[in-house]
């Protein structure tokens, strides 16, 4: 369960964090979410599609990882195989919260950091500082600062531009079936995607707003990141063969 803390240099003076992945710190998973922010670098290497809010009130993108729940193609050991890393990933232990701050006399809700003490990038008692010896920012944690800053501004983007694309009649149900071979298939499902033929022809108006709201580039990259399904399919059959090849486990002595 996670327990949070307000980020500070004196509570947290010693904190570091395990930048390896894998299983342990929860980076098994098939989907995660992902931001406007981020679109053209997650264009390049993962399928971008949204999926439906948890309270059925909205659209949210996510990056593909796998083709199942519990499936991560891009975890080759302790390693995250390729150049960007969603920023949901990440941010590690850390998230953005609000406290109240009184600013000119006026109470606000300004953004703060919080750090989850449970989180398990944190039990290892390895990693990167956090605070530098003398209490200033490290390195790491000015990178942790732009990662939150990119989600907490592309969630709020991210609500009015699925919400534009939606009245424009460009979110539509995707279905994911693929033969991996002759034996094995895979599927995803409750995936929603930008329809191809629904952008070319839309009216003009309708263009020029999308493309004046900004929103028009990310239903693009959206388009451009679906070449990565075959991505994902290579390294799943490489594995699928690897494990047809693999020699039996050997036997327990008696």
């Amino acid at each position: 369960m996670a327990r949070y803390e307000l980020l500070n240099n004196v509570a947290h003076q010693d904190l570091r964090v395990d930048l390896r992945f894998g299983t342990a710190f929860g980076d098994q998973v098939g989907l995660v979410q992902a931001f406007p922010t981020e679109f053209a670098e997650l264009q390049r290497e993962y399928p971008i599609f949204l999926r439906k809010e948890p309270d059925g009130g909205g659209y949210q993108a996510v990056a593909v990882l796998g083709f199942e729940a519990g499936e991560n193609l891009f975890l080759q050991g302790q390693r995250w195989n390729a150049s960007y890393v969603p920023g949901i990933v990440a941010k590690g232990p850390f998230l953005i919260g609000f406290q109240e701050q009184r600013i000119d006399g006026v109470l606000v809700n300004e953004p703060v950091i919080h750090v989850d003490l449970d989180h398990p990038r944190l039990q290892t008692g390895q990693g990167e500082a956090v605070f530098l010896p003398q209490g200033g920012q490290s390195p790491y944690l000015e990178h942790i600062i732009t990662i939150l800053r990119g989600i907490r501004d592309g969630d709020a983007a991210g609500r009015d531009m699925f919400a534009a694309l939606d009245a424009a009649g460009l979110i539509q149900p995707t279905q994911l079936a693929l033969r991996l071979d002759g034996e094995h298939g895979v599927s995803l499902s409750g995936l929603y995607g930008i329809d191809r033929e629904c952008l070319a022809a839309l009216d003009a108006t309708t263009l020029h707003g999308l493309h004046r709201a900004g929103y028009l580039e990310g239903a693009f990259l959206m388009l451009s990141s679906l070449h990565n399904v075959r991505r994902l399919m290579a390294e799943k059959q490489r594995r699928l063969r690897e494990a047809e090849t693999s020699p039996a486990a050997a036997p327990l002595p008696g």
